[in-house]
């Protein structure tokens, strides 16, 4: 059974544990006292992920850190579907891997800036947000223009992939850093979609911000 060490107010371990869910794989939960133990700081921890960072996985003989690295790793080896990280269509896997890479900046951002206002994390809390509202503005546009191609996620497949549960997340708590997703109708169309994937997983946080308006 795969090991996840996690925080349950952590986006990154969230997004494992989505997929995870998703999927139906079980899984074993370690909880990490991220605050204000910071426990995944510790020498102990270290000898699970040296750069003392959450989530981790171990799956049999096999340790792997990086919440996107996660994700690919998961959809990979337990999606016998193919669809979440489809590796038999190299246009399709490098489209998915820019907007893998997008997530990276709005966990940086979006998620950064509810560190600070949720656990005192010591940003400057104004970039964060600037940065958020410009990721958003441009994700927006990108999801109005799949909506008029009559496409539903992030990339052009049929389905949703793991970019989208990598991005999901990040975008839907940011009201949690004073970042409203108000200004975004085609962010908040798809975070409804992806909120009716069969399998979804609801985390602390998750209802109280879908109330805001479609």
């Amino acid at each position: 059974m795969i090991k996840l060490y996690n925080y349950d107010l952590s986006v990154n371990c969230y997004k494992q544990r989505l997929m995870m869910g998703i999927l139906g794989i079980d899984y074993e939960s370690i909880p990490v006292d991220f605050f204000p133990g910071q426990e995944h700081k510790s020498e102990a921890f270290k000898e699970v992920n040296p750069l003392g960072h959450i989530p981790v996985i171990v799956d049999g003989d096999y340790t792997l850190r990086d919440a996107h690295a996660i994700l690919v790793y998961l959809a990979a080896k337990y999606d016998p579907s193919g669809c979440w990280y489809p590796s038999d269509d190299p246009e399709l896997i490098g489209e998915l891997s820019q907007w893998m890479l997008f997530a990276e900046g709005t966990t940086n951002t979006a998620s950064a800036a509810r560190l600070h206002d949720n656990l005192g994390y010591a940003f400057d809390i104004d970039a964060l947000r600037s940065g958020a509202h410009q990721l958003f503005r441009v994700l927006d546009e990108h999801l109005w223009f799949r909506e008029r191609e009559g496409k539903d996620w992030v990339c052009s497949a049929d389905h949703p992939t793991i970019a989208d549960l990598a991005i999901f997340p990040d975008v839907m708590l940011s009201e949690e850093g004073g970042i409203s997703r108000l200004p975004y109708p085609a962010i908040r169309r798809w975070t409804e979609r992806v909120r009716r994937i069969e399998g979804f997983t609801i985390m602390p946080g998750i209802q109280e911000a879908a109330s805001l308006a479609i």
